[in-house]
């Protein structure tokens, strides 16, 4: 008896060291995997909420086939446009695609448009306007103008965003559609087929959507920043030392103070008129 005694201390020490050992693990798992003492979480409460927006677009949109790289003459302006596959900002457009040179004007219809237009007339150049939603009501004589002298429309959003890549892609359309359906109750039926952001500030899903609407993305290649007034010999400067074939060339006919820009067109269109063949954007 005296002998069975220490053997059963023993077997009790052991139990006693053996629960001491599982109890310990049990606290340490515990803490490597806080989720197995808390069922039913399946995160931490510190973790952000999942989110469901909708995916980035890529910053570099596929090109198009061949066969959808310009739109044909025909097809209202709403029919989808291919996406923009140029070298400007999200893919906009810089050039041509040929030798032809594109003057665009933007921030009109306003108070320096007619003016414009008749040198235009003057020299038989036709040109590209972007146009500004928000002016149209004012100066509907100038919009019928431009499609009546065969330039081209080119959409400028409502009210010129330079936040516009911050905007929801409904906020966006709206600006959009907003502006063609101002043009569209002065001329019904012109054909809108080109957007150009304010500031130039394109976004995948900015061009994406404007091509949706059947509008390519219009950036530029020459730009005598003639909005900051630099005089008419600077403006004068920039673009006829810039420009080259298949240019497209930024000015603006709204905005503020164009006499600079009027003044300077004098020298450069029949300049132009010698070396290029220039175009409105089809």
């Amino acid at each position: 008896m005296a002998r069975r005694l220490p053997v059963a201390l023993t077997l009790a020490a052991l139990a006693l060291t053996l629960g001491a050992c599982q109890a310990a693990h049990a606290s340490t798992d515990s803490a490597w995997h806080p989720a197995l003492t808390q069922p039913g979480n399946d995160q931490p409460s510190s973790a952000p909420p999942v989110s469901h927006a909708p995916s980035r677009a890529p910053s570099h949109p596929a090109a198009p086939s061949p066969a959808q790289s310009e739109l044909p003459d025909g097809p209202p302006a709403s029919a989808p446009a291919a996406p923009s596959a140029g070298h400007g900002p999200a893919g906009s457009l810089t050039t041509t695609g040929s030798s032809a040179v594109a003057l665009t004007f933007d921030d009109g219809p306003d108070g320096y448009s007619m003016a414009v237009l008749d040198l235009l007339a003057e020299y038989h150049i036709k040109a590209t306007f972007c146009i500004i939603g928000r002016q149209v009501a004012a100066h509907p004589d100038v919009i019928r103008r431009i499609v009546a002298d065969g330039h081209s429309l080119c959409n400028h959003t409502w009210d010129h965003d330079l936040m516009l890549q911050k905007r929801s892609a409904a906020q966006i359309t709206a600006e959009m559609q907003r502006t063609n359906d101002a043009i569209h109750a002065v001329v019904p039926g012109a054909p809108i087929r080109y957007f150009r952001a304010p500031g130039g500030g394109f976004s995948p899903q900015i061009v994406q959507i404007a091509a949706g609407m059947g509008m390519k993305s219009l950036y530029w290649q020459v730009d005598p920043q003639d909005w900051r007034k630099p005089g008419p010999q600077a403006i004068i400067n920039n673009v006829i030392g810039h420009t080259r074939p298949g240019s497209v060339v930024l000015m603006h006919d709204g905005g503020g103070d164009r006499s600079g820009t009027v003044t300077a067109l004098r020298t450069i269109l029949p300049n132009f008129a010698g070396r290029f063949t220039l175009i409105a954007l089809p």
